[in-house]
Formats: C-alpha cells, sequence, structure tokens
C-alpha cells in the first residue's frame, strides 16, 4: 500500500457532500442579499459573539458544516453594514451578487496574475483598455488594477517621483544624495493617502505642501501657483500636483482643467485622485463635472465605489507606459521570459508596481461590463446624484437641519441645528445623533468637520438606496436630534 503520508491533500474527502454544502452556501447568501433591505443597516457585536469567536487555534479537522454554521452565525450578522440601501457611510460600494459569483470563479481558477502566457491577463488587459477609453485617454496609456485607492495613488505618485526627480531615484534613493528635496502639491481636502505616500517614498510628510481651498472647497490656483515659485526660489524641485475629483469630505471637483494647463507650463506631472469622482464619466450628463480627468499624467479610482464592485479592486492609468515601466520593472533571472511555454510573454504586470502575486480582479469588473453594459452602471450613478440633490432639498426644507457644505456630486453634509439650540453644543449634539442613528440600526451615515463644525456625511455609491431612504434619514435625525436636546436641556 502506498504511504499516506505522501498523499495528503486538502480537497474534500467526499466531493458529493461538500457539493451540498457549496449550494447550500450560495442559496444563503444570495438570500440574504435578496433580503437585505429588512435587516438592521448595522448592529453592534454581542459580548457571546466575540467570545465565541475568541478560541484556540484548530489543529485538529472539524466539519466544514458546523464551521459554516459558525460563521453564519457569528459572522455574517456583523459587519459595517454596507451591503445595507442605507449604508451612506465614508465612500463604499455594496458589491453586487454578479461581482460575489465572479469572486467565486476567481477563486476557483486561482490565476497568478503578474504576466504569463493565460487569458486571464487577456481579460486584465482588456478591462484597462475599456477603462482608458472612458476615462478618455490615449490607447497606448499603461495600466494596472490593484487592490484600492490608496496604492493606485502611491504607484501614480512613485512614477512621478521617478520622471520628473531630475536623477535616478532608483539607483540614487534619496539619503543623503546631494539633490534638491522633491516637492508634491495638493489642497488641504486631499485625503490622506497622500501623506501615507510621502513617508513611505522617502519624500516625507514636510514635502507634501497642502494648498488653501476656496469657497468651493477647490484647490487655490493662485496659492498654488505662488507656493511652486517660492519652493523654486528656496532650491527645491516642486514635482507633482495632485487634483482631486471628488473630495473624501463634500465630493468637491478641483478645476483639472486648469491644473492641467497649470502643470504644463511648469513641467510638473499631474496626478489625479478620482476615487469615485472618475466614474461620473461614465454617464454623459455628469462628464462635465470631472472634465480634464483626460489630462492627467497619472489617473487613480477604485471599481469598488462607485462601480459597486466587491473589493477589492481599483485602478490606475499611466499616459506613460515607459515612464510607468521605468519605474517598476526588474527582471531577476527566475522570472526571464521565453519565447514559448507558459511565461511566454513575461510579466508585464509585475512591471507595473510593487507585486509579483495579484489575484484575478479583473475578471468581476469584465464580467459586470459585460452583463450590466456601462449604461446601466451609468444610470444608477446618476440616480445616486440625484439622490444627493433630493436629500440636500429636505434638508434645506427642513426648519431645524441645515447643509453645512456644497452638494457638487454625490456627498451631502449636514447637522442639526434649531434656531433655538445653543450653539456651543452643536457639535456634540450632532455627534451624539450619528452615533444613536448608526445603533439604531436604520441607517450609516458618517461624520466629519468641516471649518470647526462637526456634520454627518452622507456618501451615496449605494446602488440599492431608495428616495424614500432618504426621507426616513431626515426624519429619524430630526426626532432623534430633538430627543437628545432635550435630554441636554433637562
Amino acid at each position: 500500500m502506498p504511504n499516506q503520508e505522501l498523499n495528503q491533500t486538502l480537497d474534500p474527502r467526499d466531493w458529493d457532500e461538500f457539493r451540498r454544502l457549496g449550494h447550500q452556501m450560495l442559496d444563503d447568501m444570495l438570500d440574504y442579499l435578496r433580503t437585505v433591505r429588512d435587516k438592521p443597516a448595522w448592529q453592534p457585536i454581542p459580548e457571546q459573539v466575540k467570545a465565541a469567536i475568541h478560541q484556540p487555534l484548530p489543529t485538529e479537522p472539524q466539519d466544514a458544516a458546523a464551521v459554516y454554521q459558525e460563521f453564519v452565525q457569528n459572522v455574517l450578522p456583523y459587519t459595517n453594514g454596507n451591503r445595507h440601501p442605507r449604508f451612506w457611510g465614508w465612500v463604499q460600494g455594496n458589491g453586487t451578487p454578479l461581482g460575489m459569483l465572479a469572486d467565486m470563479l476567481a477563486s476557483g481558477m486561482n490565476p497568478h496574475m503578474a504576466g504569463f502566457d493565460q487569458a486571464p491577463v487577456l481579460i486584465e488587459q482588456q478591462v484597462l483598455a475599456w477603462l482608458t477609453e472612458l476615462m478618455g485617454m490615449p490607447t497606448d496609456s499603461s495600466g494596472i488594477l490593484v487592490s484600492g485607492g490608496t496604492m493606485a495613488n502611491v504607484l501614480g505618485l512613485a512614477v512621478a517621483r521617478h520622471a520628473k526627480a531630475g536623477f535616478d531615484v532608483r539607483e540614487l534613493g534619496l539619503q543623503h544624495n546631494g539633490h534638491p528635496m522633491l516637492t508634491m502639491y495638493g489642497s488641504s481636502e486631499t485625503h490622506g493617502w497622500a501623506q501615507k505616500a510621502a513617508e513611505l517614498l522617502g519624500l516625507g510628510n514636510r514635502a507634501f505642501r497642502r494648498i488653501p481651498i476656496n469657497k468651493d472647497f477647490q484647490i487655490d490656483l493662485s496659492a498654488l501657483r505662488q507656493l511652486v515659485e517660492q519652493d523654486r526660489q528656496a532650491g527645491h524641485r516642486p514635482f507633482c500636483v495632485i487634483g482631486t475629483a471628488g473630495t473624501v469630505n463634500t465630493g468637491a471637483i478641483d478645476d483639472l482643467t486648469a491644473l492641467a494647463e497649470f502643470c504644463r507650463e511648469e513641467k510638473l506631472w499631474f496626478h489625479i485622485d478620482a476615487a469615485f469622482g472618475a466614474l461620473a464619466r461614465f454617464s454623459p450628463s455628469l462628464a462635465p463635472l470631472v472634465g480634464g480627468i483626460e489630462a492627467a499624467d497619472s489617473l487613480a479610482f477604485d471599481l469598488h465605489k462607485w462601480m459597486y464592485l466587491p473589493f477589492e479592486v481599483a485602478c490606475v492609468l499611466v499616459r506613460d507606459a515607459k515612464a510607468h515601466r521605468d519605474t517598476f520593472a526588474l527582471t531577476p533571472s527566475y522570472l526571464a521570459r521565453t519565447e514559448r511555454g507558459v511565461i511566454a510573454g513575461g510579466l508585464p504586470f509585475s512591471d507595473r508596481g510593487l507585486e509579483l502575486t495579484r489575484s484575478f480582479r479583473a475578471l468581476k469588473v469584465w464580467m459586470s461590463f459585460k452583463t450590466h453594459g456601462a449604461n446601466a452602471i451609468a444610470r444608477v450613478i446618476e440616480q445616486n446624484v440625484e439622490q444627493a440633490r433630493y436629500c440636500a432639498k429636505l434638508i434645506e426644507a427642513h426648519p431645524d437641519l441645515e447643509l453645512v457644505a456644497p452638494v457638487p456630486l454625490n456627498i451631502v453634509c449636514f447637522r442639526f441645528a434649531p434656531a433655538d439650540a445653543p450653539r456651543e453644543m452643536l457639535n456634540q449634539l450632532n455627534e451624539e445623533i450619528l452615533v444613536r442613528i448608526q445603533e439604531s440600526g436604520l441607517a450609516v451615515p458618517s461624520g466629519t468637520t468641516i471649518g470647526g463644525v462637526f456634520a454627518l456625511r452622507v456618501a451615496i455609491t449605494n446602488h440599492r438606496s431608495r428616495r424614500e431612504d432618504f426621507d426616513m434619514l431626515v426624519e429619524a435625525v430630526s426626532e432623534i436630534g430633538e430627543a437628545v436636546l432635550y435630554e441636554r436641556e433637562n
């Protein structure tokens, strides 16, 4: 008899039994998604559930069906809630049933997406071609799908640093090499990825110049011009300007066309963080709001936000394909391409980013475009913008509510502020309203502070939301606000 120790596997011992369990998992998840509106938007994790999850390391097999039931009982009900129709916290997509199935297929195939001569690579290349076309960038632009907007932006900034440093950053690095300090620029509303990137890439936080904003929460172009000139006079080397298409706080969109022109004049790299705003280009009616995106040297955006796909998938596009490759390409002998065989064609995606091992993210994008069509996705994006405007009108019409910022796209910032409430207590009052709304399970907005004012923030990238959901939110904020105000005054 063969030595059993040499014939171990992690495949199921009983494929038929495992098939039945797999069908149950699929049916349960589809039932869950179909009825998600009937469930709380969010609920705290009970202490007994936390205790049940805290277990010693399993060293011996357990029944897969029993493990699955633990998932159903202790994991499935307790997420941050972004599947729910009334989840508007931060900027998070909801996922789609089709995207879920695509991820299952991708995991079942489990291809290594550095490159190789395989169909999944062709799928990602096709997806990148479609996204390049939708964003209006040149057809010979380079790109790669990554985990999220932060990574997409970091890669774009890395290409900018390599292309505009004025010396060989890959060879010399930034450690005491006698070169001028490299400086980058973005508005004070730029997402926190920029500071992380500056620190990670060795530039340092002080190299990230935060430019004041105007009344529309856009970067102040005159202040930008002035600071770039000051930095040059001080002996520094400005290399990149970051424009934002959809700021995280208010959804404001910088004047991208003017920024592109400024960068051309000053010979600076123009990077655009369009994490969710870029997807407005899917809609002919909304595309003018993000005009200028097509002029970017590099462009980062998420597909798990306003394309509604499951986490995680984002994209960075780079106008200069050579600059993109020159920033990251590295081919050791064990990864050398061949003319025939599995590695024929090399590892092109390894040459466009930091990761060698990558998952098959492109499949859910490809299947979604083909199944739904870009026009259907555009109509849902348009619906979200209309919902934001509808929500803003409800707030403006309510005597005890007020907008805290303009609503240029899909984010509504507002607060409970009755005329007879003491001004000094409004921030704490609204913080309490926010938490009670979330704890009630009715909805999940998030919070932010704008000009010293704490606001409830409704970021609408939700394909399941309906108009009546915003009626419910406004009514609940008013009722909870009155209750909290009464408690504080009595």
